[in-house]
C-alpha cells in the first residue's frame, strides 16, 4: 500500500508537471514529491537524472519544474505538477510513489491527537492529586517522561513508599515503588526492585500518565511529543512481572498493597490465555477488593484474537479493553536487483543496504538435522550459517526473526498473510510481506544468479480504515457469563510511542544492540493504559464518582466503529472507541455497587458462605437478594441463546442525571434484522443532578447458527447528550469439547 499510494502521488506529481507545460502555468501546479528507494551506487548526477525524467512527462522546460533532489541517502525529487502529471509519472519505471507536499506537525505518539485527546484539552485543578497505581514490570526512573519538575509533595491521602535502592529511587511523580517476588527466585536478568528491566511496565506507565516529552522516536519513527494521558497525574508502580510472567500470588499481594496505599486507578496489562471463573482469577479478586474501594481497575482483554470468546478479561466490576489501531502505519519497503519495490510492514530503524539474497529453504542446517522444508519457515537453528551469514533471507511464514539473526543473516523478509494490521519490531532489518508479493520475490530470486535486496528504514503514512479492532485483540463473547457483554470497549494499542527501558534492546533480543528511551510496541497491554489515564481524566473532574460510574462515562460515551472494518463487530470493540473528551461529561450514568454485584453472583449461583467470604460483610444469596445477569445495571446489553426461536428477554436499569439539571431525554433505538428493541418509558425527565430514573428494556431476538449475531443500539438522547448502549443477541455455539 505504501508504494501504491507513493507511486500515486509520483505520477501526480509527474503529470502535474506535465499538464502544467502544456496545458497551465506554474500558480495552477502543486507540490509533489516524488520517491524513488534507495541513492543509486557509485556517481550519480541527481538533477540530472530527474530532469530527464521530467522531460519524458513535461517535454523541453522541464528544469523550470524541478525544485529539489533528493540524492545524499535516498533517490528522489520534488517537482511543481497538475495531478495529471503525477499519476503520469506514478506509472514510471523505479517510481515508489508519487504524493502532494503536505504539511506536518509535531504531535503525539499520535493515539491521544487520533482520539481528539489534544493537548489544550480542558483539565480539572485536581489532576495532580490523582493517583495512578501500575502493576506491571516495573518503571525506568530516569526517563525524561517520569520527570518530576513542578511537582509538589505527594497527595495527602497516599498511603504508600518507595522500596528505593542503590539502583532505584522515587520523586514527585512516582511517589512509589515495589516489587513482588512470592518465591523469591530472580534471573540474572532482573533487577531486584521496581527498575524495570523489560521496557513494558515503563511503556504502558507512560502512556498513562507519562507528562510532555518533545521531540520523542525510535530513532526518529514515530517523531513528536510524547505524553501520558494525564501527565499531571503521580504513578505508584507495583512490579509483578518478571522473566517467567506475573505470579498470581504476586498480582494479589500487588492489589492488596495498592488499594491500602489509596491509588485512584489501578491498570494492569496482564492476563491469562483463557478466561477463569471470577474467584480462579487473581486480577478478578483483586478488582473486586478494589471496587469495593472506590477503585476502577482497567484490564487489557488478551492477545489471543482473532479466535471466538477469547478475552480473558471479564469480571463485570472491572474494564475490558480491547486494541485498536490509530490513522498512522509502519511501512517497510523492499527494494529488489531488478528494480521492483514492494511494501511490507514492520518497524524496521535501520538504514537500507543492497545485500545478496537467499531462500531459507534453499539453505537448511543439515548438521542439524534440518531440510529445506523446515528450513523455508527460518525456525530458530534450521539455516545454514555459512549460508545465510551477511544476507538477506526469505522466509515462508511470520516469525520473531530470531533463527536468521543467530545464523548471522543480515536481513529477512517474511511472507505469510496473517496480522496485516501491526507492524512488529526485529532484531535485524525486517519487511513482512504479503502473499503475493513473497510470490513475486520467490520468483526474481530463482530467474537470477546474483539476487539482491534492500529493506529500506520504514516510512509513517495514514491509515485511512482506523480505527479498527486489530486481529490480536481477543474476541468476545463473554466466556464465563454469557449476557454481559465483553470487552467494554476498545482503545489505541498498535503501533504506539511511549517510554522504553534502558536496560533492554528496543526488540527485546540480547543479539540487538539497539536502545533506546522510547519504542514503538503493539498490544492490548498498550490500549490499557489508555483507559486507565482517561479514567483518571475522569475522575479528576468527579472525584465521588463510583467506579461503575466511571466505567459508565468511558462506555456510553465511546464512537461507533465501523462495521465493514471490524467484522466481529460488538465482540471486537464492545461499547465502541475510546471518547476521551464525551467521557467528562456523559449526562447519564449507570452505577452499580457492591450489592448490585453480590446479586448478580448469587443468581450465577454462588452461595453465602463463599460471598460473605469475599464481601467480608453480611450478603446473602436470599430470595430478595438473587437478581438475574439482565438486571445487573450495566451500561450495555447482551442476550445469548442457543434456541433458533424468537426469545425474550427483560433488561431492568436505571440511570442517573449528571447532565444539565433540568432535562429530558428521549430514547432511539437501532434494530437489524432478528432484533427488536422497545425501552419503556422511551422519556426520561430530570428536574436536578443525581436524580435517577428506572426504564425497562425489552430485547425479542431471532438468531441461528447461519445468522449467529445481530445487534443495535440504544441512545439516550437529550439535545446535548447521547448516551449510547450497544444491545447484542447472539446463538451461543455449544462447547466443542
Amino acid at each position: 500500500m505504501a508504494s501504491q499510494i507513493a507511486l500515486s502521488w509520483l505520477v501526480l506529481l509527474s503529470l502535474t508537471l506535465l499538464i502544467g507545460c502544456t496545458n497551465g502555468s506554474l500558480d495552477e501546479r502543486k507540490d509533489y514529491i516524488v520517491y524513488m528507494g534507495d541513492r543509486p551506487k557509485g556517481d550519480f548526477s541527481a538533477s540530472s537524472f530527474h530532469t530527464s525524467m521530467l522531460q519524458q512527462v513535461l517535454g523541453s522546460g522541464a528544469e523550470e519544474h524541478l525544485l529539489h533532489s533528493y540524492h545524499r541517502s535516498f533517490n528522489g525529487f520534488v517537482a511543481k505538477l497538475t495531478p495529471e502529471e503525477a499519476q503520469s509519472l506514478k506509472g514510471m519505471e523505479g517510481v515508489v510513489s508519487v504524493f502532494p507536499n503536505g504539511r506536518k506537525q509535531l504531535h503525539t505518539t499520535r493515539s491521544w491527537d487520533f482520539m481528539g485527546f489534544s493537548e489544550s484539552v480542558k483539565r480539572a485543578t485536581t489532576e495532580s492529586d490523582i493517583i495512578v497505581g501500575m502493576l506491571d514490570t516495573g518503571i525506568w526512573p530516569e526517563s525524561e517522561s517520569f520527570n518530576d519538575e513542578k511537582f509538589g509533595p505527594p497527595p495527602a491521602k497516599w498511603k504508600g513508599t518507595c522500596q528505593s535502592s542503590s539502583n532505584f529511587t522515587c520523586n514527585n511523580k512516582i511517589i512509589g515503588a515495589k516489587y513482588y517476588r512470592a518465591d523469591g527466585s530472580f534471573s540474572q536478568e532482573d533487577f531486584k526492585s521496581p527498575r524495570d528491566s523489560e521496557g513494558h511496565g515503563t511503556h504502558t506507565a507512560s502512556t498513562a500518565a507519562g507528562g510532555l516529552v518533545s521531540k520523542a522516536s525510535l530513532f526518529g519513527l514515530g517523531l513528536g511529543t510524547a505524553r501520558g494521558g494525564v501527565p499531571s497525574a503521580r504513578i505508584a508502580v507495583y512490579k509483578i512481572c518478571w522473566f517467567d510472567g506475573c505470579p498470581d500470588a504476586d498480582i494479589l499481594a500487588a492489589f492488596d498493597d495498592a488499594i491500602a496505599d489509596g491509588v485512584d486507578i489501578i491498570s494492569i496489562s496482564v492476563g491469562g490465555e483463557f478466561a477463569d471463573d471470577y474467584f480462579d482469577d487473581p486480577i478478578a479478586i483483586g478488582a473486586f477488593h478494589a471496587m469495593k474501594n472506590g477503585i476502577l481497575t482497567s484490564n487489557s482483554a488478551g492477545n489471543s484474537g482473532p479466535d471466538y470468546a477469547s478475552v480473558s478479561s471479564v469480571a463485570p466490576w472491572l474494564l475490558s479493553v480491547a486494541a485498536s489501531t490509530i490513522d498512522r502505519k509502519f511501512y517497510t519497503l523492499v527494494k529488489l536487483g531488478n528494480g521492483q519495490f514492494y511494501d511490507g510492514i514492520s518497524i524496521n530503524t535501520f538504514e537500507g543496504k543492497t545485500l545478496p539474497l537467499i531462500y531459507g529453504g534453499d539453505a537448511p542446517n543439515k548438521t542439524g538435522g534440518w531440510v529445506g522444508s523446515d528450513s523455508r519457515y527460518c525456525e530458530e537453528g534450521s539455516l545454514n550459517e555459512t549460508l545465510v551469514r551477511g544476507k538477506i533471507v526469505l522466509c515462508d511464514a511470520l516469525v520473531t526473526g530470531e533463527g536468521p539473526t543467530l545464523a548471522g543473516a543480515a536481513g529477512c523478509i517474511m511472507r505469510d498473510e496473517g496480522f496485516r494490521d501491526v507492524s512488529f519490531l526485529y532484531p535485524l532489518p525486517t519487511s513482512y510481506l504479503n502473499l503475493r508479493d513473497g510470490s513475486s520475490v520467490a520468483t526474481y530470486l530463482n530467474s537470477t544468479s546474483e539476487p539482491t535486496a534492500v529493506i529500506i528504514k520504514s516510512i509513517d503514512v495514514k491509515d485511512e480504515m482506523a480505527p479498527s479492532v486489530v486481529t490480536f485483540s481477543s474476541r468476545g463473547p463473554n466466556p464465563v457469563t454469557t449476557d454481559i457483554l465483553k470487552p467494554d470497549l476498545s482503545a489505541p494499542g498498535v503501533d504506539i510511542l511511549a517510554s522504553w527501558s534502558l536496560a533492554t534492546s528496543v526488540s527485546e533480543y540480547p543479539e540487538d544492540n539497539r536502545i533506546s528511551p522510547y519504542n514503538i510496541i503493539s498490544g492490548t497491554s498498550m490500549a490499557c493504559p489508555h483507559a486507565s489515564s482517561i479514567t483518571a481524566y475522569v475522575k479528576s473532574f468527579h472525584p465521588t464518582w463510583s467506579p461503575a460510574a466511571i466505567k459508565s462515562a468511558l462506555m456510553t460515551t465511546a464512537s461507533p466503529m465501523n462495521v465493514e472494518y471490524n467484522s466481529d463487530a460488538e465482540f471486537a470493540y464492545g461499547s465502541g472507541h475510546l471518547n476521551p473528551v464525551k467521557a467528562a461529561d456523559p449526562g447519564l450514568i449507570y452505577d452499580a455497587g457492591v450489592l448490585d454485584y453480590v446479586k448478580l453472583l448469587c443468581g450465577q449461583g454462588y452461595n453465602t458462605t463463599l460471598l460473605r467470604i469475599v464481601t467480608g460483610d453480611n450478603s446473602s444469596c436470599s430470595a430478595a437478594n438473587t437478581g438475574a445477569v439482565w438486571d445487573l445495571n450495566y451500561p450495555s446489553f447482551a442476550v445469548s441463546t442457543n434456541s433458533t426461536h424468537y426469545i425474550t428477554r427483560v433488561f431492568h436499569r436505571n440511570v442517573t442525571n449528571v447532565g444539565s439539571p433540568v432535562s429530558t431525554y428521549k430514547a432511539a433505538v437501532v434494530t437489524q434484522p432478528g432484533l427488536g428493541i422497545q425501552v419503556q418509558p422511551s422519556v426520561l425527565s430530570f428536574k436536578y443532578v443525581g436524580e435517577t430514573k428506572s426504564f425497562v428494556v425489552t430485547v425479542t431476538a431471532e438468531v441461528s447458527k447461519s445468522l449467529n449475531r445481530s445487534s443495535g443500539s440504544l441512545v439516550w438522547d437529550d439535545g446535548v447528550h447521547q448516551v449510547r448502549s450497544p444491545v447484542v443477541a447472539y446463538y451461543l455455539f455449544e462447547s466443542e469439547d
